[in-house]
């Protein structure tokens, strides 16, 4: 994959109701082969306790929605919460997912290709 594929321009979370809506925004095109993932990483400002959610695409297609936190817990949802439509990847996680951090948190998005970090610490601009 070379750099200028799939580069994340800019990503937002919003609250909508009982959900957190994540959207990214990416410049250039999801692969067509091989895995790709865009997600968030959400922590507390000692990092005591993270949240990693996740849209992970293989060839092209999305193929998962989760969320892994650093106690052991993980939970997939249905891919109907994956919308992807040109260079815009939305994903609608339970707002359960980042429950419990407080307003003083840290959050970043970050992408991955074919299992190898691609960006992380990017910005993230929340509605919360």
């Amino acid at each position: 994959m070379s750099s200028n594929d799939a580069l994340l321009k800019q990503v937002s979370i919003a609250a909508k109701e009982s959900t957190l809506v994540a959207r990214f925004d990416i410049d250039g095109n999801i692969p067509a082969s091989g895995a790709f993932v865009v997600g968030l990483v959400a922590a507390t400002p000692d990092y005591s306790h993270q949240r990693r959610l996740g849209i992970e695409f293989m060839n092209g297609e999305a193929v998962s929605i989760y969320s892994f936190s650093h106690d052991g817990t993980e939970e997939n949802f249905d891919l109907s919460s994956v919308e992807h439509s040109g260079n815009t990847i939305t994903g609608n996680f339970p707002m359960s997912t980042v429950m419990g951090l407080d307003k003083s948190h840290l959050m970043s998005a970050f992408s991955e290709a074919d299992g190898r970090e691609f960006q992380s610490g990017v910005p993230v601009e929340e509605k919360l």
